[in-house]
């Protein structure tokens, strides 16, 4: 096992364009680190880099504390697992595993105790005899990680390994690799744009953005503490709300209320601002489903619920609003980079399932100020991440 360090990391393409832009990321020994973010963000450049399938534009990666940017993959003792699982199809699993243990003229007897042990922790001892044609996408994948595993490398590289797999099937595959990452202890690299797998598989998340490196911290405080819009929309599924909020001193007016603000967010506060507030839809709830206490705690507004959803374990209302130019253009351009077309200009609210709340009915909806956080809708930077608020 070993500690990564990549330092001041650049890929910069023939054409000028900057793949990877003066990252830096300091991964421990042991750690599952997440690079996370949308197609075309730099993470499987960056991945394939400390790897040393693409070369370093400028900038240094050490593993081991032994500088590795000129020497070959095969030099740098990494095991990399790929998308499209990269199996022999002529080979049957034992094969397939035993493979980077062949290329080393290892003694047979220690090849079948390797690869027997491999087989073992990942269930595939009674499929060691079939090729891969003949398993399913899931046990590819893991004869795939098998072949990584037997190499004793210092680190697993994934690159979005579970992306052709179906929706359960990922999930159980989720499991598996988080299992195996933590028996191993073996320091991972883990590149994916599903915030999903993000969230929880990593002891901490890298989030990229064109090349340059957003934020790096706990999922826990990625979701709670986003550093700005972007990292916001991505974390979160549903993403958070973004509505337009004018903040006059403590005063904030949203679309649907008004409430003040315990503290104001950093800048100047002479005077009237129109910036982003940022609500998750789980901070929302059916005001007729609180006792009194409860909402005199929070927020209560009417609203027209448009469309809802009701999903079995969750329910979910919609409420359009309206906003300006300055509000709606940001969040158009955050939706076209995200690829996603839940931010929009429409409250998503999560309300419990025994809700019953109505399409075209108004209803009444409540929540909790203190999960309000503030973003300048220039820069897209959180104003607020600590900040507090009271109802009024």
């Amino acid at each position: 096992m070993s500690a990564i360090s990549i330092r001041n990391v650049s890929k910069v393409y023939g054409d000028g364009y900057p793949a990877v832009n003066n990252v830096s990321l300091d991964i421990a020994d042991g750690e599952f680190m997440i690079l996370v973010g949308p197609s075309g963000c730099g993470k499987s450049t960056l991945l394939r880099m400390i790897v040393g399938l693409e070369d370093i534009t400028s900038g240094d990666i050490f593993i081991a504390d032994d500088r590795v940017n000129d020497k070959a993959p095969r030099d740098r003792n990494l095991s990399m697992v790929f998308q499209n699982y990269a199996l022999y199809p002529h080979l049957t699993v034992y094969e397939n595993i035993a493979f980077p243990l062949r290329l080393k003229r290892l003694p047979d007897d220690e090849i079948r105790k390797k690869v027997e042990d491999a087989a073992a922790t990942l269930e595939l001892t009674e499929h060691l005899d079939r090729k891969p044609s003949q398993l399913s996408g899931g046990q590819r994948q893991r004869v795939a990680m098998g072949r990584a595993i037997v190499r004793q490398a210092n680190a697993f590289l994934f690159d979005e390994p579970l992306s052709n797999l179906d929706a359960k099937l990922r999930g159980q595959m989720r499991t598996e690799i988080a299992r195996l990452q933590r028996r191993l202890g073996i320091t991972t690299v883990y590149v994916t744009h599903d915030q999903t797998e993000a969230m929880t598989l990593g002891d901490r998340v890298a989030v990229l953005r064109k090349g340059i490196l957003q934020q790096v911290d706990t999922p826990r405080v990625l979701y709670n503490s986003p550093v700005n819009l972007f990292v916001a929309g991505f974390i979160g599924s549903p993403p958070m709300n973004f509505l337009p909020a004018e903040v006059d001193g403590r005063r904030v007016s949203l679309p649907f209320v008004d409430f003040d603000l315990a503290d104001v967010p950093t800048g100047d506060t002479g005077k009237q601002r129109l910036l982003i507030a940022g609500i998750r839809p789980e901070h929302f709830e059916d005001a007729s489903l609180l006792d009194p206490t409860e909402q005199s705690r929070g927020v209560t507004f009417s609203a027209t619920v448009d469309v809802t959803e009701w999903l079995g374990a969750e329910q979910y209302a919609y409420i359009p609003f309206e906003a300006p130019p300055e509000v709606t253009n940001e969040l158009r351009k955050l939706a076209q980079e995200l690829d996603s077309e839940s931010i929009r200009t429409q409250l998503v609210v999560s309300v419990d399932t025994t809700s019953h709340i109505r399409e075209g009915e108004k209803a009444e909806l409540w929540f909790d100020p203190s999960k309000v956080q503030l973003f300048d809708p220039a820069s897209g930077d959180n104003l607020t991440p600590n900040l507090a608020t009271v109802p009024t």
